[in-house]
């Protein structure tokens, strides 16, 4: 079990090494008060901790985006090919239902999300299957989080299996340095659930992606402690950067990184903050 008090005891961040194998696989054994704050995070990060942002559709996107990691829900119709970013809201719904929870029928009869435009959406705001809908995220925010922390469990494999050869080794290290430093955990969960692997063609522009795997080959860290949160937070702000700056001009999406670069500092400022208590 991985405890959040580790480094001040001097211990560096030691037993989430014991997770690792030879087949790179990864896991991530979280408490009850871990997983809570990373909730709390990452539900600060994408909504400012407003219940009513947990049923959300922002001005220049093509889906909602709903629950504490706003999971991305294309409208019914939609083809796959014309999906550009990863759809995460079915497949929560899908790890829900395979876990026993009981989904309302119609999330599960429409196939997609039934409002087929952000106007729709908001139209609809406070309309009974919204506010049902809202309910239902509210009693699953817990589920939410772990979820969010499984991607994480299964994000280092899959990365390592998309990079070149020459560069898994550097990839993997720097997982490893940002993992065993001070809130690192927090950094890795919440950024693969913000920006995604990195592996997806459909996510990059003009060849190149904005994902984990991206911040990861960026860095330059060589060793875990404070400098690797700081180098992972620099790295993730220079790739999201340059996402912009390669992106379509009429995504204008220059308006969104100011807010990227305030979510991606928080991994410096709660990383000094858990020194410091």
């Amino acid at each position: 079990m991985l405890h959040m008090h580790a480094w001040k005891k001097g211990v560096l961040w030691l037993p989430l090494f014991l997770f690792f194998t030879a087949s790179n696989t990864f896991a991530l054994d979280l408490s009850n008060d871990e997983s809570t704050l990373i909730g709390q995070l990452i539900f600060q990060n994408e909504c400012a901790s407003e219940i009513t942002c947990l049923t959300s559709w922002n001005k220049g996107e093509d889906f909602a985006s709903l629950g504490i990691g706003h999971f991305i829900w294309y409208p019914k119709g939609v083809k796959e090919s014309e999906k550009r970013f990863d759809e995460s809201f079915p497949k929560l719904l899908a790890w829900m239902q395979g876990n026993g929870v009981k989904i309302p029928l119609w999330l599960l009869n429409n196939q997609g999300n039934p409002w087929r435009s952000r106007q729709q959406f908001e139209e609809n705001r406070n309309t009974q299957r919204m506010l049902l809908l809202r309910s239902f995220l509210i009693k699953t925010r817990t589920l939410q989080i772990e979820f969010i922390t499984n991607r994480l469990n299964r994000a280092l494999p899959i990365i390592l299996s998309h990079a070149t050869p020459e560069n898994r080794e550097h990839i993997k290290q720097q997982f490893q340095y940002v993992a065993h430093s001070p809130m690192g955990f927090y950094a890795l969960i919440d950024y693969v659930n913000f920006k995604g692997e990195g592996i997806k063609l459909s996510e990059r522009y003009q060849g190149l992606g904005w994902g984990l795997l991206q911040v990861l080959k960026h860095m330059h860290s060589s060793q875990p402690g404070l400098q690797a949160i700081q180098d992972f937070s620099a790295s993730a702000a220079f790739i999201l950067t340059r996402r912009v700056h390669l992106s379509p001009p009429l995504r204008h999406e220059n308006r969104w990184l100011p807010g990227w670069k305030k979510r991606v500092q928080t991994y410096n400022d709660e990383a000094h903050k858990h020194i410091l208590q």
